[in-house]
């Protein structure tokens, strides 16, 4: 039996997953979550270098970079691709309607056509969603709750993204209830970031929200500075920021996508098509207070909150 076993392990059928990240190769966390996608997939019989090829792009939040790494991936005519981040599916959906796509880190799948309906995409493109928009009230709540003398709040978005007016207007919505004016901050580079952050600051009671999206995610470092120079509180729709600094976060584990995705990336190379598997909400909700940020802002978290935190950083 020796001799059939080991020939059938050299015809194995090579595989070929592209992957195409919005933030850049240096970032540790994206680091991480390609690093969860190839444990699932390992964990599901693939082996890279044996039955599997993974071909990985960084774009970091680059519109230029996007378009050409998703015309390099699709000109390898790979059997399925991993695509974190809204620009990273519409470039590729831009170049393709054919080859299956799964994407993670999209916040409203269906309103950016990138699927007919959740239950139902319908296309080539299945994936996983970050949280829907409504959820974007809890960051000005939470806020509030840690910093309750905060009376206007710079919303830093990505205005060019779907995602970005979305979770603003949420916020915007809520504000009039808690006695907060809001205002939006666009994020496109840095400079336009640290002129809007310092001209915010000048005034008192200011606090920061930052919501999803490749740009902010690309900014983390400046951000988390900027927010610390100018003592100003501030939450943040993932982890990693409060973990290099940040005060406090409430948002889905992005890990976790990463790991479930590959799955569903799994299931594709068995034959499954991804227009009938259907959009997936997250399982897992985190929140993360870093109490020495606290401590330099002077203020004090309350007990209830604390309780509730998934994680402290002390």
């Amino acid at each position: 039996m020796w001799p059939l076993t080991s020939r059938a392990q050299q015809t194995e059928r090579m595989r070929r997953i592209g992957v195409l990240m919005n933030p850049a190769a240096a970032d540790p966390e994206s680091t991480a979550r390609v690093t969860a996608f190839a444990q699932g997939l390992q964990e599901l019989g693939w082996t890279i270098g044996r039955n599997v090829q993974i071909d990985t792009r960084w774009a970091a939040a680059d519109a230029d970079l996007f378009r050409r790494y998703a015309a390099e991936l699709v000109a390898l005519a790979p059997d399925v691709i991993l695509a974190s981040g809204s620009p990273a599916i519409m470039s590729l959906q831009q170049l393709t309607r054919t080859v299956p796509i799964v994407f993670v880190n999209i916040v409203d799948p269906v309103g950016a056509g990138f699927v007919e309906s959740l239950a139902r995409p319908g296309g080539n493109a299945t994936g996983f969603v970050l949280y829907e928009y409504g959820m974007s009230s809890k960051w000005l709540e939470l806020l509030k709750e840690i910093a309750p003398g905060v009376m206007r709040v710079a919303v830093l978005r990505d205005a060019a993204m779907g995602a970005g007016p979305g979770q603003f207007g949420v916020i915007q919505a809520l504000a009039p209830s808690l006695a907060v004016e809001v205002a939006p901050v666009n994020v496109r580079d840095t400079g336009e970031i640290e002129r809007s952050v310092a001209g915010f600051a000048r005034s008192s009671n200011g606090g920061l929200i930052v919501t999803g999206s490749a740009l902010t995610a690309v900014h983390r470092d400046l951000i988390v500075t900027l927010a610390a120079r100018h003592k100003l509180p501030a939450v943040y729709f993932e982890r990693p920021y409060v973990a290099g600094g940040g005060l406090v976060s409430y948002g889905p584990n992005i890990i976790d996508q990463y790991r479930r995705a590959a799955d569903y990336v799994d299931r594709i190379l068995k034959g499954e098509k991804p227009g009938d598997l259907p959009v997936q909400a997250p399982t897992k909700f985190e929140l993360v207070i870093n109490l020495r940020t606290a401590k330099a802002l002077g203020l004090e978290v309350p007990p209830t909150l604390l309780a509730r935190a998934d994680e402290v950083i002390e």
